[in-house]
């Protein structure tokens, strides 16, 4: 159910490993992309489908639903599948509203079913193996937890000023919508309860009052200071073509640039980062204090040349640092230190090295607990 950017990553395993996973019906409004979907996996006509409401009118038909629609809208699909029968891979976050996630676990109680919660950095080898080296007492007790989430500015621009996620109020917020894997991830490593929560975020610098002089509403309206605005929706998306998966752009390369332009002048993507009606914070800081008064702090910064995730371990024995494609462990008390690289740690080849590797690892993971 969705046939976007997360739906075709988890229909994609299907593609490499069919002997696992076989597709047998998709719900997406988006014409082209049901289209698209439909072709990639031989999905026949008849089960094909405008909305997730079209699937559950039908008799059931298959083991299991992927849900990767906007993150309001999970609550829906998932209790209808539940009702049906269904096994449920379920996008996170499972839903903007306690109540509809205790409705959901509820639901999954009741029916046997199983639903798997897609934080997929859970099954990333990186933070498998930092996770097992915090638990073995490898750096002595754990006192404290450093996690950056950096988002990468136009990556921000893209998806969190402009894009789906603009708006907390038609979406979720950006610590839940963005940030969940990252507070689970702290959570699950450390393998304690918390206790107390306080955070501090902020929307600072996608306003109106910091518009640059001579700037127009769209990057397409002859915008004075376009060419050297970092957050230039014509060098994004037209002169560097990144992220243009989007615009669901026709197949024939040489008719992408016309068709990237034409976007650019109907759709939020080509509308000026100062001009739009975004409201989600682009710094969060968050403090975390655990059982046995070990602390966390996590933030959520968009100003940064580059994504990922960063960490920082402080033990009574060592210390630990990484930014998972490395970590560095140092020992207080041999004063040595070894760097790890996580091609190192990665003992699977799937081809979908997504979210550092975890996306396919959750779907086979996934597809063994359901069969």
């Amino acid at each position: 159910l969705g046939a976007g950017a997360r739906g075709n990553v988890y229909g994609d395993y299907a593609v490499e490993y069919p002997e696992q996973l076989d597709i047998v019906g998709v719900a997406e409004p988006n014409a082209i992309r049901n289209e698209r979907y439909a072709k990639k996996h031989a999905i026949p006509s008849a089960n094909r489908f405008n909305t997730w409401e079209d699937v559950f009118k039908k008799p059931k038909f298959a083991d299991a639903v992927i849900i990767s629609t906007p993150d309001q809208l999970h609550y829906g699909p998932c209790m209808a599948a539940l009702k049906m029968g269904y096994n449920v891979l379920l996008e996170k976050p499972i839903s903007p509203s306690e109540k509809e996630c205790r409705d959901i676990l509820e639901l999954t109680k009741k029916t046997g079913r199983i639903v798997a919660v897609c934080h997929v950095l859970r099954y990333a080898p990186y933070f498998i193996k930092l996770r097992e080296l915090m638990q073995s007492g490898t750096i002595g007790e754990i006192i404290s937890v450093q996690h950056l989430e950096p988002i990468e500015h136009t990556h921000m621009a893209h998806s969190y000023v402009r894009g789906n996620w603009h708006n907390s109020t038609t979406t979720t917020p950006i610590l839940l919508a963005k940030s969940c894997h990252d507070l689970d991830i702290i959570k699950w490593m450390l393998g304690k309860e918390s206790e107390s929560i306080q955070a501090y975020g902020d929307l600072k610098w996608f306003k109106k009052e910091n518009a640059p002089e001579g700037s127009t509403p769209r990057c397409t309206d002859g915008c004075a200071v376009e060419k050297t605005c970092p957050y230039s929706a014509l060098k994004q998306y037209y002169r560097k073509r990144q992220r243009t998966y989007v615009f669901d752009l026709p197949e024939d390369k040489d008719k992408q640039g016309d068709a990237i332009l034409e976007f650019l002048k109907t759709t939020n993507y080509g509308r000026c980062v100062y001009r739009m009606d975004n409201d989600q914070c682009d710094h969060y800081t968050t403090n975390i204090l655990f059982k046995d008064n070990v602390t966390a702090t996590f933030n959520m910064e968009a100003f940064t040349p580059w994504g990922g995730r960063r960490t920082r371990v402080m033990g009574s024995m060592g210390f630990i640092e990484g930014d998972m494609s490395k970590f560095t462990i140092y020992d207080f008390r041999t004063d040595q230190s070894k760097t790890y690289e996580s091609k190192v740690l990665d003992v699977e080849n799937y081809k979908n090295e997504g979210h550092g590797g975890g996306d396919w690892r959750l779907v086979a993971d996934w597809i063994q607990a359901v069969s």
